[in-house]
Order: C-alpha cells, then sequence, then structure tokens
C-alpha cells in the first residue's frame, strides 16, 4: 500500500513533527534571551560610576576614605564618585543622563534606595525607578552591578542583624544583572565599622571596597 503526502494519517504525523520542532526552537531562543550578558573585563584606567547617595559620597568619613576612592585604590580603575547625600532613587534617575554624558562610564555600580526606606516611600515605585535607571545606564553603554541596601531598622543594626531589602534581588533576577548582597548590610551591622546608625567610618567603607571587589572578580569585570 502506498500514502500520498495528502493522505490524513501522514499529513497529521508531519504536522505534529513540525509543532514539536517549533516548540523547541521556540524554547531555545527563549532560555538564550534570558541569559545575562558575559561581562567585560575592565582594564587599568577605565572609567567606573559610583551612582548613590551618602554611603556612597563618604558621609561618615574624609573624602579619601570614601568607598570610591578605596575602590580607584584597589582596582587602578578611574572611579568617578557619583554620591550625593540624601537622593533617593528619583533624584539619582535624574542625575544619571548627565553623568553618562560627561563620564562615559563602562561599568555603573547602582547603590540607591535607602533614603526612600528612611522616608517610608514606596518600595514598589523605588524597584521601579532603579529598574529604569539600571536600563539608562546599559542604554548609556554601560555594564551595571546592584548593590543591595538594608531594610531600615534600628533595632536590627543595634543587634547586627540588618538584612537585605528583598527589592534588589528580584532586580537583579529580572534584569539578569550581578549583585553585591550583603555588603552595606554587613559593615553597618557592626558597631565598629559605623560613625552613626545608617552611615559607616572610614574602616567601615574600606571592608565595603573590599568586598566589591570580591564581587567584581567573580563576574569577571576584574581579572
Amino acid at each position: 500500500m502506498t500514502f500520498s503526502m495528502t493522505s490524513s494519517p501522514l499529513r497529521s504525523f508531519l504536522s505534529r513533527r513540525h509543532l514539536l520542532a517549533a516548540l523547541a526552537v521556540s524554547t531555545l531562543l527563549a532560555a538564550c534571551g534570558k541569559r545575562a550578558p558575559q561581562a567585560q573585563a575592565l582594564p587599568a584606567g577605565s572609567t567606573v560610576l559610583a551612582l548613590g547617595d551618602s554611603l556612597t559620597s563618604g558621609v561618615g568619613a574624609t573624602p579619601d576614605t570614601a568607598y570610591p576612592t578605596v575602590l580607584q585604590s584597589l582596582t587602578g580603575w578611574q572611579v568617578v564618585n557619583g554620591g550625593v547625600s540624601g537622593d533617593t532613587t528619583a533624584q539619582a534617575l535624574a542625575r544619571l543622563p548627565g553623568l553618562l554624558q560627561e563620564h562615559q562610564p563602562r561599568l555603573v555600580i547602582v547603590s540607591i534606595g535607602g533614603n526612600d526606606f528612611l522616608r517610608q516611600m514606596s518600595a514598589g515605585t523605588a524597584k521601579a525607578t532603579i529598574r529604569e535607571l539600571s536600563r539608562t545606564a546599559q542604554a548609556g553603554g554601560a555594564q551595571v552591578l546592584l548593590v543591595a541596601v538594608p531594610q531600615v531598622s534600628l533595632l536590627a543594626a543595634g543587634t547586627g542583624s540588618l538584612k537585605d531589602h528583598p527589592l534588589y534581588a528580584e532586580l537583579a533576577e529580572e534584569l539578569k544583572l550581578p549583585l553585591h548582597a550583603e555588603g552595606w548590610a554587613d559593615v553597618l551591622s557592626r558597631p565598629e565599622l559605623r560613625a552613626d546608625t545608617v552611615h559607616a567610618n572610614a574602616q567601615g567603607y574600606r571592608q565595603f571596597a573590599e568586598g566589591l571587589v570580591q564581587t567584581l572578580r567573580k563576574v569577571g569585570w576584574l581579572i
């Protein structure tokens, strides 16, 4: 017995094969699309923007002991201190385009959100703003590292149990960005590393920068 290409059983069999093949290709493409971009190592002299608030500007210590300055000495990069004391996520986002245009950084380190939490502003709004901030930096040609900021709790700080706000891990997963976790939470949980309840001292900023270097090495930006 012979079958023509138009016979119902054969046509049904081929249709199923084509459907399965299409689904396989679709699944593979979707998986590829979710992969984080491969980090590009930054040689000495590369410009890096540290964007943030008072923890970035270095309140509680001197300018030469703020974490961006320490990070520059540890990496050989040109680290721009883009920290402004009191800045919220929205204010940092407003400043970012000008900073990108002026410095054209290859990497933006995003450490912002603490003032939103202290002022009891919406965490959902802060999350959306940090998402937009990260995408703006990427659109400007920079790679992005998210830095988690602790949830506000004076009791937790006093007992050494500060924890990162979960929005940072959520955004890192959503945007497929590297995350430096527990850096500020660890420093601000230890009285000997703090200038006050919400700022580090010189020793604390150095410890934060040294921990950041470990993350940068793991990601592949620093070799």
